[in-house]
């Protein structure tokens, strides 16, 4: 089972990490702030809490794990819960730019929906965006280094059409293709993914959930 590592302090300005596995969140917390940043690695793809019963969504081991972490009553009843008062100000979902990632992004969401939706609407849920493909380049005649991220398989193709066009300006010194989040330079998961002033994270807003639930809210 999924097993926290926590954070030395909670409240007001301290994060909760959902990664998938256990080497993403030794990646992750490698370089996280352990005074306010906490990771909690999910095994596999989640039960679809959006279909199953309360009873079934309560017996299955991350969802009691997480409620426990965020300090929720329960995973499956969370009326009485004082959500000023939670260990964690927000949730993050760091998960790999890949289809796996974005399956198991959408049966979170949608448990989240159903079971603590007040986490949604306070826009307390962020989406952190990993890159997909990245470029450290130095410009020739400066020597000033740059890093350049590619996000899409469209940007990473024209990031590197970008690079070979300008050769002439441009040195390129690493080439990164994302493996998963620990296959990242601690410096770089650091940057792009989890310190807050430079990743990019967006709260989850409600027409994205409506979508996911469109799209995942069926499936099994």
């Amino acid at each position: 089972s999924a097993k926290l590592i926590d954070s030395q302090q909670h409240g007001p300005g301290c994060e909760l990490f959902l990664v998938e596995g256990d080497s993403a969140a030794g990646a992750v917390a490698a370089v996280r702030d352990a005074r306010t940043q906490a990771v909690l690695p999910l095994q596999g793809k989640p039960l679809n809490a959006w279909r199953a019963s309360p009873a079934r969504v309560a017996g299955y081991p991350l969802y009691p794990q997480l409620a426990a972490a965020l300090g929720l009553p329960s995973p499956t009843d969370t009326s009485s819960a004082d959500w000023a008062a939670l260990r964690f100000e927000r949730l993050v979902l760091l998960l790999d730019p890949d289809a796996d990632g974005v399956h198991i992004g959408a049966l979170m969401l949608l448990y989240l929906q159903r079971f603590a939706p007040t986490l949604l609407a306070q826009q307390r849920v962020l989406m952190v965006r990993a890159p997909l493909a990245g470029l450290r380049v130095a410009t020739r005649d400066t020597g000033e280094t740059e890093d350049v991220w590619a996000y899409t398989p469209e940007q990473a193709r024209a990031l590197r059409e970008r690079a070979a066009a300008q050769a002439e300006r441009w040195l390129v010194l690493r080439e990164w293709g994302f493996r998963g989040l620990a296959s990242l330079p601690p410096e770089v998961l650091h940057g792009t993914c989890v310190d807050p002033a430079t990743r990019r994270a967006d709260a989850v807003t409600p027409p994205q959930m409506q979508a996911v639930i469109d799209v995942f809210g069926g499936a099994g």
